[in-house]
């Protein structure tokens, strides 16, 4: 959910000329464009529309109840746990506006269908998206999902291997939930709780757009705590990119460059 606010930007822009690239100069690559691209799904409209075509109403239960989907008919105090960054009022709300329309389970593969449909609108036609997912799968195999159930959720979330375009923006949302799940237990670790993170990377005005009532400004003297957990994030996510070499590192930070970056067809 949060994004690390000290990834350099130029890191989208040069990938291209590396030849070997380390563990930390690739997590440190695509590490914002995952979530960025990931956050352009979220918020789309027509996201949305699949989820009102499915029957949610407007609002927030098809996100809720499609995202969360993975975890099964889990009570809403275990959802909130499990997510985390989202205000307990939204989770609550969306969670359980959404339960009439579908069980979890057919809601959870309702949002993935959204998410390879929106990756088939957005993901560049000339990215070789054969590659990227052999890559990336070799990443979500080597990740240890312990204490990471949403993650784990959505690894096990059924991925076509006729529709490599939607294989690709599902690969990527999966990818973007190891990053969210290794965050809020790196923000716990470093003494912070989720609405502190969210104030200090967000600001009180955006963090009461992902739900959090009425929320306070974080003293400074917490900073340094949230950068902490930024490092923590990185270092809990640095044993996925042992299973590629330094080559294959930096081909797949060249494809999410390509895939995040590029103008859609």
């Amino acid at each position: 959910m949060v994004a690390s606010e000290n990834i350099p930007l130029t890191y989208r822009v040069v990938v291209g000329d590396l030849q070997r690239m380390e563990i930390f100069d690739c997590i440190a690559a695509v590490a914002r464009p995952i979530h960025d691209f990931g956050d352009e799904f979220m918020s789309d409209e027509t996201t949305a529309a699949v989820g009102l075509r499915a029957g949610f109403s407007p609002g927030r239960g098809f996100y809720c109840r499609g995202r969360f989907g993975v975890l099964g008919e889990a009570p809403v105090p275990v959802v909130q746990a499990v997510q985390g960054f989202l205000g307990p009022n939204l989770v609550t709300a969306g969670w359980l506006t959404g339960r009439p329309v579908m069980p979890a389970e057919d809601a959870a593969a309702c949002y993935a269908q959204a998410v390879r449909e929106w990756g088939h609108a957005n993901i560049p036609a000339d990215v070789d998206v054969e590659h990227f997912n052999h890559l990336a799968q070799q990443l979500i195999d080597a990740a240890d999902a312990d204490a990471l159930p949403l993650f784990a959720g959505w690894r096990a979330q059924p991925c076509p291997a006729d529709d490599p375009v939607g294989a690709a923006m599902q690969r990527i949302h999966v990818l973007r939930e190891h990053r969210g799940a290794c965050h809020l237990a790196a923000v716990r670790l470093s003494g912070l709780t989720a609405r502190m993170a969210m104030v200090i990377n967000l600001g009180v005005e955006q963090a009461t757009h992902y739900g959090w009532q009425e929320p306070h400004p974080v003293a400074a003297t917490l900073i340094p705590r949230w950068r902490r957990a930024e490092q923590l994030t990185d270092e809990l996510q640095a044993p996925l990119y042992t299973a590629l070499t330094d080559r294959e590192r930096t081909e797949f930070a060249q494809h999410i460059n390509a895939l995040t970056t590029s103008p859609a067809p």
